[in-house]
C-alpha cells in the first residue's frame, strides 16, 4: 500500500517521466554519434615515395637490371644509384673498374671510367674516396691516362693566353677529375709515388729543348688555372714530387730550392732623418732612431717652427700659397 501511495503523487511521476527524458535523449546522442563516426569516409594516408634500406637490400640483380631500363627516369635514377652504392662497398667490383680504366680498348676503358666517376659520386657513402687511396687505383689512374696520350694528338703547350684543358679527351679529363679529388683529400704523396710525372706529366708536348719545356712547364702554372696545374702546384711543395719533375727536366735546380714567395714575404721599414735645414744630402738612413741630444728649449722651437696652417676653401686645388708658415725669430 505504501508502494501503491508513492505511485499515486504526481511529483515523483514528473520526476520519473524528466529523468526518463534526458536519459533517453543523451542515449539517442550517443547512438547518433556512433553511427556518424562509423559512416565517416576517413583518407587514406599517402604511402612513403622512399625505399628504406632493407628494401634496397633485398633488391636482386636481375631486378636492377630490369629498372635500369624503365621509362620512368626516376626509377632509372634510382637504380644506378643503387647500383654505385653496392659498388662502392663491394672491393671486386671496385678492381674490376680500375681493370676496366686500363684497358687498350677505347670504348671499354670509358665506359668503365664513367662508371668509376659515376661511383665516386656516391653521396649516402660517406668516403668513397677512401677505396682509390691505394697504390693499385693510383696505377691504374696514371696507366689510364697514358693510354690516352695516343687517343688523341696534343698540341704544343706554348701558348700564354690558350688553355686547352677542356679540349682534352672526355676520358682524360675524368681520370684527372678523380686524381684532384684524391689529392686535396688524401695529399699528393701517393700520386707522386706511383710515377705520375714520368709517365703522364713528363710525356706532355711541352717542348723540344730542356730550356724550352722548363719555360713553357713553368708558364703553364702561372697563366692555368685548371686542374693540371693544380695538381703540378702541389707536386712542387712534396719532396718527391719535386724530385720527379727536376729528374724529367721540367724544373731546374734552382726551381727546386726556391720557396713560394707568396708565404715567406718580408716588410723592411727604414726611417729617413734629416738635419735641420732640410739638406737631402746630408740625409741618412737607420733602422734604430736617432738618439735625442737637444734641450728642451731647443725641441720646443723645433716643434714651433713647424707649425703651419692650411686655409683652403674648396674651389682650387691644395697649393703652396694656402699654407702659412709661423714667422721664425730671427734669433733662432
Amino acid at each position: 500500500m505504501v508502494y501503491y501511495s508513492y505511485l499515486k503523487d504526481d511529483r515523483l511521476v514528473a520526476v520519473g517521466l524528466g529523468l526518463t527524458t534526458v536519459g533517453f535523449f543523451f542515449a539517442m546522442r550517443s547512438i547518433l554519434e556512433y553511427y556518424r563516426d562509423q559512416a565517416e569516409i576517413k583518407p587514406t594516408q599517402p604511402k612513403t615515395q622512399y625505399i628504406t634500406q632493407d628494401t634496397e637490400d633485398s633488391l636482386r640483380t636481375t631486378t636492377l637490371e630490369s629498372l635500369l631500363g624503365h621509362y620512368n627516369f626516376s626509377i632509372r635514377e634510382t637504380a644506378l644509384k643503387i647500383i654505385a652504392g653496392r659498388a662502392v662497398n663491394d672491393s671486386l667490383a671496385i678492381y674490376d673498374l680500375l681493370w676496366g680504366i686500363t684497358r687498350e680498348d677505347y670504348d671499354e676503358r670509358m665506359e668503365a671510367l664513367r662508371a668509376l666517376a659515376f661511383a665516386m659520386e656516391d653521396n649516402t657513402f660517406q668516403e668513397p674516396l677512401s677505396v682509390l687511396n691505394t697504390p693499385r687505383a693510383y696505377s691504374a689512374l696514371v696507366r689510364s691516362l697514358e693510354l690516352c696520350l695516343g687517343d688523341v694528338e696534343h698540341e704544343k703547350l706554348d701558348d700564354p693566353l690558350h688553355d686547352e684543358y677542356y679540349l682534352r679527351d672526355i676520358g682524360e679529363r675524368r681520370c684527372l677529375m678523380l686524381i684532384s679529388q684524391l689529392v686535396h683529400r688524401y695529399g699528393i704523396e701517393g700520386l707522386a709515388q706511383s710515377k705520375f710525372v714520368e709517365r703522364w706529366l713528363a710525356k706532355q708536348p711541352w717542348g723540344d729543348s730542356d730550356e724550352e719545356r722548363q719555360n713553357n712547364f713553368a708558364m703553364y702554372l702561372e697563366r692555368r688555372k685548371n686542374r693540371i696545374s693544380d695538381i703540378c702546384y702541389h707536386l712542387k711543395r712534396n719532396k718527391t714530387g719535386r724530385k720527379a719533375l727536376f729528374k724529367t727536366k721540367l724544373t731546374t735546380k734552382m726551381n727546386l730550392a726556391r720557396r713560394d714567395r707568396s708565404d715567406h714575404i718580408k716588410v723592411v721599414l727604414e726611417i729617413s732623418m734629416t738635419n735641420e735645414d732640410g739638406d737631402e744630402a746630408t740625409s741618412r738612413t737607420g733602422h734604430v732612431p736617432r738618439v735625442n741630444d737637444q734641450t728642451a728649449e731647443e725641441q720646443r722651437l723645433r716643434r714651433r717652427h713647424r707649425e703651419a696652417m692650411v686655409l683652403n676653401d674648396g674651389t682650387h686645388s691644395l697649393g703652396r700659397s694656402d699654407i702659412i708658415e709661423r714667422e721664425q725669430d730671427s734669433t733662432n
